[in-house]
């Protein structure tokens, strides 16, 4: 499904109200209507209490029908308006019109304190008080009602995104509404789908409003959920060498689990060659835990790390593999730094770079500008910070920008890891991935992703298929894991024996409890 900013649902609201002829009453009827259904089959209407908080705008708006579908329906309603009702206007002061007309409460909210035990009486909240158009910090009365909203312990049902996120980003406006229910319209906004908005919206809904399929799958939008391709069946008569021959190149004196579990996940997630090269002192305990591997022992440092004199036989290596993975464990050793800079420009393959080949990239970027063969960067948010040189809570501010700009500037795939990590790709297009529990935040994590990237491009799949399916496989073991295993505890080691299974699993087809999950929301 594709994810929309808010400035482009607000040119989609107008297309259609101004080449479709679906005029603003209709969607805002539309809007509450859907936001009634979902009541109406999560909680019911007849007989409950309601309490509606309309915001001035638009988003207050649909809380008035929202309001009159509920009294329509048997249920009670006292509706809060936050700010001066003389400054609605259009189909929203239309809609206060109407509700003034019924035998509903309808106040001026004068101060949150006053409210506390009209809330403690009501069954469930609606929230309408901001759209996804907030610029600034919640302050003042705004502020005071969110808190209150929030401590009353009901369930709450916000509408389009819960108040106090930002839409573009999903980062907390200085307070936000914690819903159980949102109900989205016409598509996601990126502020619904990235933490901590994400989490923020509870269970999610989307309604089109009557958009036409045409109007909401349109070209220009560019970010959608990380729905991925199937792998391509397996062939009774494959050898090894038909399910991806990859070079692993890293691992240092004290790093030993890097490079491991990268080689190690490539093969656990269906890979067929896996071959490491690192350190010569390292490789005799990688492979007491690992003797599929094919090992490559490699000249090192004085530091353990892998030696600059190796450079003409791993590029000679490179060009009998299908792909390169270089950096997992590599160290920030000078002499390894320089060599991966220098494997990196030298490459001819398809090559994904992680961990302290990013560091050593970071340094030169023209050296990825200037590839030929397709590169894949896997950072997280520091690593992105030296690449971007923007701080890490400036990225985390902007996430789908910065992405779309640094894939686009390197001609890179990049997977900017972390909750819901996003894919981006050089014309401007992002898949954000649903896959993934917070378990995941372990050492190693990483480098079992780019063995699961890297088995999915040996598996047949296109390197810009390999890398969202990748992505979304890694999650989804991960998944595997915490359900067994229990969120807390779970090691990078726990990732990886659950890629079979996981790989497995999606081979048969995922039930539908799990695709819903996955795809993030649920259509109305």
């Amino acid at each position: 499904m594709k994810i929309s900013s808010v400035a482009q649902m607000r040119e989609l609201d107008r297309t259609a109200i101004e080449k479709l002829g679906i005029e603003d009453n209709l969607l805002m009827e539309n809007a509450g209507l859907a936001t009634c259904t979902v009541i109406q089959s999560e909680f019911g209407i007849t007989g409950r209490k309601f309490i509606v908080f309309c915001g001035l705008g638009n988003n207050g708006g649909d809380g008035f029908v929202i309001a009159r579908k509920i009294h329509s329906n048997g249920g009670h309603v006292r509706l809060f308006i936050i700010g001066d009702p003389g400054r609605f206007a259009g189909c929203a002061g239309m809609n206060l019109d109407i509700i003034r007309k019924l035998p509903l409460e309808i106040e001026v909210v004068k101060d949150a304190a006053s409210l506390r035990v009209i809330i403690s009486h009501c069954d469930a909240i609606i929230d309408a008080i901001f759209g996804t158009g907030l610029t600034r910090n919640v302050e003042g009365l705004h502020r005071d009602v969110i808190e209150l909203i929030n401590e009353a312990g009901k369930p709450v049902f916000s509408v389009d995104i819960p108040s106090g996120v930002n839409g573009d980003t999903g980062m907390i406006m200085g307070a936000a509404v914690k819903a159980d229910y949102t109900v989205t319209f016409g598509l996601p906004k990126a502020g619904n789908m990235l933490f901590p908005g994400y989490d923020l919206c509870g269970k999610l809904y989307v309604t089109h409003i009557s958009f036409p399929p045409s109007h909401y799958n349109d070209d220009s939008i560019k970010v959608e959920i990380n729905s991925t391709p199937q792998i391509p069946p397996r062939g009774v008569d494959v050898h090894k060498g038909d399910l991806g021959d990859v070079l692993f190149i890293g691992g240092a004196s004290g790093y030993i689990g890097a490079p491991y579990f990268a080689a190690f996940s490539f093969m656990k997630a269906g890979g067929g060659y896996s071959r490491l090269a690192a350190p010569r002192s390292i490789t005799p305990f990688i492979a007491g835990k690992a003797s599929e591997i094919v090992f490559v022992p490699q000249e090192e440092t004085p530091t353990g790390s892998i030696a600059f004199k190796n450079k003409d036989s791993l590029l000679g290596l490179s060009e009998k593999v299908d792909m390169v993975v270089l950096g997992p464990g590599l160290s920030l050793d000078e002499e390894a730094q320089e060599l991966a800079r220098e494997l990196a420009r030298g490459i001819t393959k398809p090559i994904l770079i992680d961990g302290d080949g990013i560091t050593a990239l970071s340094e030169d970027l023209q050296i990825i500008r200037e590839r030929k063969a397709p590169t894949v960067l896997t950072p997280h948010l520091g690593e992105m910070s030296r690449i971007t040189g923007v701080d890490v809570e400036d990225i985390r501010a902007n996430r789908i920008a910065v992405l779309q700009g640094v894939a686009g500037d390197l001609n890179a795939i990049i997977v900017m890891k972390g909750a819901n990590s996003l894919i981006g790709y050089p014309d401007g297009r992002v898949f954000i991935n649903l896959s993934g529990n917070a378990g995941m935040a372990t050492a190693g994590s990483g480098d079992v992703l780019t063995g699961t990237i890297a088995a999915m491009f040996g598996l047949g799949l296109p390197i810009e298929d390999a890398v969202r399916k990748g992505v979304f496989m890694h999650g989804f073991s991960g998944d595997l894991a915490a359900e067994y295993e229990g969120e807390d505890g779970i090691t990078a080691q726990d990732i990886m024996d659950y890629l079979s299974l996981a790989v497995k699993m999606d081979r048969e087809g995922l039930d539908e409890a799990l695709h819903s999950k996955y795809e993030g929301t649920v259509v109305l």
